[in-house]
């Protein structure tokens, strides 16, 4: 699943995003999408959403 469009992004799914602090390295952080803050339908770099951890970053992988 492409973590770029926003329809397949819904609340409640288990994804992997990239933190701001952690564009250098890639380093991926997992949880469940509280909130999908990008309101556009698609980005380049990724949806912009909130875990339900209170984490921001935009979405690189969907699991499910």
């Amino acid at each position: 699943m492409d973590g770029t469009i926003r329809s397949s992004i819904k609340k409640g799914l288990k994804v992997s995003i990239v933190l701001k602090k952690d564009q250098r390295s890639g380093k991926l952080t997992e949880g469940v999408v509280k909130d999908i803050l990008t309101s556009s339908p698609e980005h380049s770099r990724g949806i912009k959403v909130r875990l339900e951890s209170g984490e921001i970053g935009r979405v690189k992988e969907i699991s499910g």
